[in-house]
C-alpha cells in the first residue's frame, strides 16, 4: 500500500524535462513550458513572413506587368527590310501600326544596319526630352545595340524602339491605351507553398560551358551556363541548368514540367534565383512566371533547354492566363 501511495504521489509532480527537473527553481519549471510554446510557435511566424513576402512579390509583379512600359501595353513587332519604310496607322504604310497617327513618318534600315526615323510633317515624336522634328537634320538614329541604351520615340500614348534578334531588327511598338492593358484578367496561381521553395545544391562548373537556347521565332544562341541546381523531389533527382551574365549574377532558370500545357502555359515558365552562397541556391518555384508569350503575341520567348525540361509536376506559381493573349 506504502509503495503504491508513493507512486501515485510521485505520478502527481510535473513531468520531468531534462534530469533532475524537480530539483529546479520554481521560476526555472515555469520558463520551460513557456519556452516551449515559443518555439513551437516559430514555424507559424515563419509561415506568417512567407506569406507576407509572397503577397508583396505578387503585388510587384503585377505592377511591373501593367506598368506603362510592361508586357501588356505592346500592340505590335514589325520586323524592318533594308531601306525606307513609311509607318502609320493607314493603309497603304509598309508598317501599319495598329494605333497612332495614320502617317507617323518614316523608318530607313542601311546596309550598315544603322536605324534612322524621320516623323511626318506636323508629328511631334520625341526622343527622351528631344523634339526629333526640331532638330538640324529632322531624323534620329534609334540605338538598340545596348538593352541600357535603348532609344524610344514617343508619340503621344504610342511609342516604338528598335529590337534585334539573331540578325533579324523590328520595330516593338507600346501603347498605353491598349486593350490588354485596359482589360487584364489578373493572375492565376496555385495557393504559395513554402514546401516549394526548396534549398537546392548548387554544383560549380570548373569552367563556364554553353549550352543552345532556341527562341520562339525558331532562332538558337548559345548561352553561358556556369552550373547546375541539384534538388530531390517526390523521389526524382532534379538537375536544372541556369543561364548567367556570369558567376556572380542572378540566375535564370527557364523550365517546364508535368503541368505545362495544362495548369500552366505550355510553352515555358521562367524562375529566376539570387546566385548561389555556400555552395546552396534558393529555388522558389512559388515564383515560377509565365513567360511574356502567355500575355502577349508580340514578344520572342526563350524556350526550355533540354536539360530543364521535367516530368514532375511543379504545383506552384502561376496558371495558364484567362485573358487575351
Amino acid at each position: 500500500m506504502r509503495r503504491r501511495a508513493a507512486a501515485a504521489a510521485r505520478a502527481s509532480l510535473p513531468v520531468e524535462i531534462g534530469p533532475r527537473a524537480d530539483k529546479l527553481p520554481v521560476m526555472r519549471r515555469r520558463f520551460v513550458p513557456l519556452l516551449l510554446v515559443s518555439l513551437l510557435t516559430l514555424p507559424v511566424a515563419a509561415l506568417a513572413d512567407f506569406a507576407a513576402e509572397h503577397a508583396a512579390w505578387r503585388a510587384d509583379r503585377v505592377a511591373r506587368l501593367t506598368a506603362p512600359d510592361g508586357w501588356l501595353t505592346l500592340i505590335g513587332l514589325h520586323w524592318l527590310k533594308e531601306g525606307k519604310q513609311t509607318i502609320g496607322s493607314a493603309e497603304g504604310n509598309d508598317i501599319r501600326l495598329a494605333a497612332g497617327p495614320a502617317q507617323l513618318g518614316t523608318v530607313t534600315l542601311t546596309p550598315g544596319k544603322t536605324v534612322l526615323y524621320r516623323p511626318a510633317a506636323f508629328v511631334e515624336a520625341r526622343l527622351n526630352d528631344l523634339n526629333i522634328g526640331a532638330t538640324k537634320t529632322g531624323e534620329a538614329i534609334l540605338r538598340y545595340e545596348s538593352p541600357d541604351h535603348v532609344s524610344t520615340v514617343r508619340v503621344g500614348e504610342l511609342s516604338f524602339f528598335v529590337i534585334q534578334r539573331g540578325d533579324k531588327l523590328g520595330l516593338r511598338v507600346r501603347d498605353n491605351a491598349s486593350a490588354r492593358r485596359k482589360h487584364f484578367a489578373g493572375i492565376d496561381a496555385f495557393e504559395a507553398d513554402p514546401a516549394w521553395r526548396i534549398e537546392a545544391d548548387w554544383v560549380a562548373f570548373e569552367t563556364p560551358r554553353e549550352i543552345p537556347i532556341t527562341n520562339m521565332l525558331g532562332q538558337t544562341t548559345m548561352n553561358k551556363v556556369f552550373g547546375k541546381a541539384v534538388f530531390t523531389r517526390d523521389g526524382q533527382t532534379i538537375e536544372l541548368l541556369p543561364v548567367a551574365d556570369s558567376a556572380d549574377a542572378t540566375l535564370f532558370f527557364i523550365i517546364s514540367d508535368g503541368t505545362s500545357g495544362e495548369e500552366t502555359y505550355g510553352a515555358a515558365r521562367f524562375v529566376y534565383a539570387e546566385p548561389p552562397k555556400d555552395g546552396k541556391v534558393i529555388l522558389d518555384f512559388n515564383r515560377a512566371l509565365n513567360p511574356p508569350c502567355a500575355f502577349t503575341p508580340f514578344a520572342t520567348c526563350p524556350l526550355p533547354p533540354k536539360e530543364n525540361r521535367m516530368t514532375l509536376r511543379i504545383t506552384a506559381g502561376e496558371k495558364n492566363y484567362r485573358g487575351e493573349h
